[in-house]
């Protein structure tokens, strides 16, 4: 929203060390009616708080520290870094790969916005944090490390990554057991990247791009889903829309990022296949189903009144669709604030595209101010007015290091989380606006590295 409204330039993040208690090292820039600015800061900086592996010097959550460092080594393979997926501290790949394309997008789109607020560098840290450990996962040709620890012993855990003593074994899609979601959204996230890149570092671009190529072909050439080769996938991160959407939102990147026909040609094949028309009716973009962004990216990519024409029918179901009395997109309880800020994105930038460009902009603006305070409360930790305290969340629960961590004690604290996790979308309230800033309730308090991912563009747009 930077561009649509007053921008005022955030200091020179990039060169303070630390974080401060009171904004996390995001400024206030006195934006109103909300520090956009600010909370796009605060909502990127999430980021640094689920980081695996070595922390950097530049870390602004300094609570944390490394953590993970010997991932992969049950298979002797090195899986040190990427992200922890949530309130956990399973590394998910396919979620993940979602929430890097969804950034990298974001980027791509709104540039300025991210200028603007001082977010660039910050951004490209984020995105590429994700994609350093893609290449390490993608350790040959036809072979994708796609999780590392098992769900059920994870949550068994409530603590400090830095703590973990449990088992963490690490599952792979190859020829022999593949998955074409999982190797589908990866190739997209490292196509999207190599885009980013290509003016810094070009060898870097360039490693991000060979490795989606050879990951679209994994995708394409040896169909099936990946919950079926990793099969504890299944019990957080199934997905149900099929691979279909992943193998068309990786063409498109990768027409994007080469220019290259035979892209475009597998896109138009796949439009057909997997029917995207009617795939995309009453579609959003998430982890699992993305068709309603594919379509977004086709009208984005190769324009036309005929995939204008479909964005603004799927568009104009949303904003007639049911909101809470506020005045939220409520697509369901589980992480609501999460499906409408994402169904904003998909608004920012049909309007970029000049797609009921004033209508689209109005109502995915308020879908961001609701999220940021317009019922009286901010549902971005660190935040606002009145922020969740106690999200779902192990390692902010806990004191920081060196003070150790009772988990007991940790998830049973009546008071906020001792470390504030700036910049978290929680899950958000019910249908009729309820929410409650409770540690326990997991649907409305829990956080993701998928749930930043949409107001992230939002702010940027």
């Amino acid at each position: 929203m930077a561009k649509f409204l007053v921008a005022f330039c955030a200091l020179g993040l990039l060169l303070i060390a630390g974080v401060t208690a009171q904004d996390g090292g995001c400024s206030a820039t006195g934006q109103t009616p909300y520090d956009y600015n600010q909370a796009l800061c605060m909502t990127i900086l999430f980021y640094e708080a689920q980081r695996s592996g070595y922390i950097p010097s530049s870390q602004r959550a300094t609570w944390r520290a490394d953590s993970a460092l010997d991932d992969g080594q049950d298979n002797g393979v090195d899986l040190e870094g990427g992200y922890y997926d949530a309130g956990d501290h399973v590394k998910f790949g396919f979620p993940m790969a979602y929430s890097t394309a969804a950034l990298a997008w974001s980027y791509l789109s709104f540039p300025d916005g991210f200028e603007k607020a001082g977010q660039t560098g910050y951004i490209k840290d984020a995105i590429r944090w994700a994609t350093d450990y893609f290449l390490k996962a993608h350790s040959s040709g036809m072979l994708l490390w796609g999780q590392v620890g098992q769900g059920d012993i994870d949550h068994a855990f409530w603590g400090r990554p830095e703590d973990m003593t449990m088992e963490r074994p690490s599952f792979k899609i190859d020829t022999s057991a593949p998955g074409s979601e999982l190797a589908g959204d990866t190739a997209a996230a490292l196509a999207a990247a190599s885009i980013i890149f290509q003016s810094s570092d070009a060898s870097y671009a360039a490693e991000c791009l060979a490795a989606a190529r050879d990951l679209f072909e994994f995708a394409d050439q040896y169909r099936e889903n990946y919950h079926v080769s990793i099969p504890d996938a299944a019990n957080y991160y199934m997905s149900f829309s099929g691979y279909g959407d992943e193998l068309s939102w990786a063409a498109i990147f990768l027409y994007q990022a080469t220019g290259e026909s035979y892209y475009s040609d597998k896109a138009f094949a796949y439009w057909d296949e997997f029917g995207v028309e009617w795939a995309g009716a009453g579609a959003a973009l998430g982890w699992d189903n993305k068709y309603g962004g594919v379509q977004i990216l086709f009208a984005e990519t190769f324009g036309g009144d005929y995939y204008n024409n479909l964005v603004s029918e799927n568009l104009a179901g949303f904003r007639s669709g049911t909101h809470t009395p506020g005045g939220l997109l409520f697509l369901g309880e589980w992480g609501s604030l999460r499906s409408a800020e994402s169904v904003a994105f998909m608004a920012f930038k049909a309007a970029e595209l000049g797609i009921d460009a004033d209508t689209n902009r109005a109502w995915a603006a308020q879908q961001v101010d609701y999220a940021l305070g317009s019922t009286g409360r901010s549902f971005v930790v660190g935040f606002g007015v009145s922020p969740p305290e106690k999200p779902h969340h192990r390692s902010s629960s806990c004191p920081t290091i060196p003070e150790p961590c009772d988990g007991d004690e940790a998830f049973n604290n009546p008071g906020p989380n001792p470390n504030t996790l700036f910049g978290a979308l929680v899950g958000g309230p019910d249908a009729n606006d309820n929410y409650v800033d409770d540690r326990g309730d997991y649907v409305q308090n829990e956080v993701a590295c998928d749930y930043n991912a949409g107001i992230v563009g939002s702010l940027a747009a």
